[in-house]
């Protein structure tokens, strides 16, 4: 069972702290019904002045008391029933005075309320602020919190032994070259003589590295299930507050638990959060981020690898980390996380599918093939997504329609049937998505096509086209780069054929093209009259912010964005002759999908061959 590690004199901290603010407010409150009280008695009758001297000298007074400016008296059982009154009269008032004294056999100066209701009201916030110092300061005897009081204890969620997190190897798909590495670790853990008798050292730790969703977190869980040991999970961020010296105190009693529970895992979540390169800081030098890292480092220094420690990390920001932290002696091990490839995804989906209950006609190796790009929980997401899609159905089982839907919605967003278009917009969408498949058709280095529709999907797309490549890529080629710019801009082509004219559809396709072309001229070195130089800014000892400076000139970058333009317009140019070529293909890929809204590769390629031999590329 998940739970957080506790502190043992956690009670001592939340009794007193309850305690005085239960009687704080019941003083409050019991002030508060004084007040009222007393402006209650206050309406029961207020006479006039005149009148009430003239009632006073006539001896219809039975009692009174002068506090302050204030009269509270009784009349006689004679005079209006012998009920109370209460009158504000002037101060100091000799006649006043000398008549209650003559006409009132019980009369009595008192001392005044208002006086002793204000000095309460002023000094009870004192009074309560001195009391819970004091409470804080038997607390501080009696614990051994000390001035940060429970902020210097580390909040890590803790797993004591492998019932407690029924995650395993087995859990884990699409990654074997990872969990090979480090299942050396449980060894570490279980037979620790057998490594050391030769007298080799058993590494401190392992950094996994990878993109969000690769499944890091659920590694280290495994490890911890595989190995039966003890297993403490914290983020980064949680080391960092807003008080100096708390991130440091909670590194020393992690580590301090750590030892108590040894042979045990520490994993650190989003390490990077903590342990980017010190002196960036824009506030100070010796900022509270900067003290943790330096107090991860010196427990990395100190603590000894036979007690069965093993400190994990994740992150998915390497270059942002201090080298210090990266050293041998530290984080011995770099263990990477990929994307998984197709035999990965169809290994991850298979995890995840063993308690879903599937139709007959789903293929997995088919859903692979068709999420190039996705992590293991995107996977993961899409699995669960198809189950709620045939749920939602009343279906018996998931089919693959249900796992292709799920893609989509994942991919692009949710269907919005229901959103309105005018003749007008699903025209242009036509047109434009049409210009994107006819393009796929004709560039051989392009990705393939697989689907598109003109639905509205997510919050701004009116169509779509989705391309799926034959193949996992590690490495594109310059002609493949400038196919997919080509076909970026073939939509927006196909819009000036079709309607002399363009429209704001095609900002996302004009965005990635650019983005394509700027990595061609300034990363990739793809650039003929610039060379194969790399152009960035300067990054000295941090990653790349905005505003730092380049390492060129201003005339360099001027030929920067002059071949970045002349890419995108060449292109273009491409684009626009491809689809003037077979523009009545392109009208009748149009017109189908305004009646169908979606057409698949197959239909794609059928239209166009029916259009064939006045189809040309």
């Amino acid at each position: 069972m998940l739970q957080r590690v506790k502190n043992s004199n956690r009670r001592y901290l939340q009794r007193p702290q309850r305690s005085v603010l239960i009687w704080g407010l019941i003083v409050i409150f019991a002030i508060m019904v004084f007040k009222l009280w007393e402006e209650q008695k206050s309406r029961i009758s207020l006479p006039s002045y005149p009148e009430f001297y003239n009632e006073l000298v006539s001896g219809k007074i039975n009692r009174a008391t002068l506090d302050g400016n204030k009269i509270k008296g009784v009349y006689i059982d004679g005079h209006k029933n012998g009920s109370p009154f209460t009158l504000n009269v002037p101060i100091h008032d000799d006649q006043l005075l000398n008549a209650l004294r003559t006409h009132v056999k019980n009369f009595r100066i008192g001392q005044s309320s208002a006086v002793i209701s204000n000095a309460m009201m002023m000094t009870l916030p004192i009074v309560l602020v001195i009391i819970f110092a004091v409470l804080m300061q038997s607390q501080h005897v009696r614990t051994p919190l000390h001035g940060a009081v429970r902020f210097g204890k580390i909040r890590a969620r803790r797993w004591l032994n492998s019932n407690d997190s029924n995650i395993t190897f087995h859990s884990v798909a699409g990654i074997p070259e990872a969990k090979e590495e480090l299942r050396e670790i449980i060894q570490f853990l279980k037979k620790p003589k057998q490594f050391q008798k030769l007298g080799g050292k058993i590494p401190k730790g392992a950094l996994l590295i990878g993109p969000p969703g690769t499944g890091k977190t659920l590694l280290a869980k495994a490890i911890a299930g595989e190995a039966n040991v003890p297993f403490f999970s914290i983020s980064g961020s949680d080391f960092v507050e807003m008080f100096a010296g708390v991130g440091a105190s909670r590194v020393r009693d992690l580590f301090k638990q750590a030892s108590r529970h040894a042979p045990c895992i520490i994993f650190l979540d989003e390490i990077d959060a903590v342990g980017r390169f010190r002196g960036t800081s824009t506030a100070s030098t010796h900022d509270e981020r900067e003290q943790t890292l330096n107090a991860l480092l010196v427990e990395l220094d100190g603590f000894n690898t036979q007690e069965g420690i093993i400190l994990l990390a994740a992150t998915n920001r390497p270059d942002i980390l201090d080298p210090a932290l990266l050293r041998p002696g530290r984080f011995d091990r770099q263990v990477i996380l990929d994307l998984p490839d197709i035999n990965g995804r169809e290994a991850i989906l298979k995890v995840h599918t063993r308690r879903i209950i599937l139709d007959t006609n789903v293929r997995l190796d088919q859903i692979a093939r068709i999420t190039p790009g996705f992590s293991g929980a995107e996977l993961a997401n899409l699995v669960n997504e198809a189950a709620l899609l045939a749920a939602r159905n009343n279906q018996s089982s998931v089919t693959m329609k249900d796992f292709e839907e799920s893609r989509d919605k994942v991919t692009w967003g949710r269907e919005r049937k229901s959103r309105v278009m005018n003749e007008a917009d699903r025209t242009i969408a036509a047109y434009h998505e049409a210009g994107h498949a006819l393009a796929t058709h004709f560039l051989p280095d392009a990705t393939q096509l697989h689907k598109v529709t003109i639905i509205p999907r997510g919050q701004h797309m009116l169509g779509s086209t989705l391309h799926i490549p034959a193949s996992d890529r590690q490495m594109v080629t310059r002609k493949q780069i400038l196919a997919e710019i080509t076909l970026l801009m073939s939509g927006r082509a196909a819009e000036e054929l079709a309607f002399s004219d363009c429209s704001t559809g095609a900002h996302n396709d004009i965005k990635r093209a650019t983005e394509l072309a700027r990595l061609m001229v300034c990363e990739w070195g793809m650039s003929a009259n610039l060379g194969p130089v790399r152009y960035t800014r300067s990054e000295g000892n941090t990653a790349s912010v905005q505003g730092c400076s380049p390492d060129f000139s201003e005339q360099t970058a001027a030929a920067i964005d002059a071949e970045i333009k002349d890419i995108i317009a060449d292109c273009h140019t491409k684009a626009l002759n491809l689809i003037a070529r077979n523009k009545e293909t392109l009208i009748s890929l149009a017109t189908e999908l305004l009646k169908q809204e979606v057409l698949d590769a197959e239909k794609v390629k059928e239209l166009i061959t029916q259009s064939l031999p006045a189809a040309k590329g």
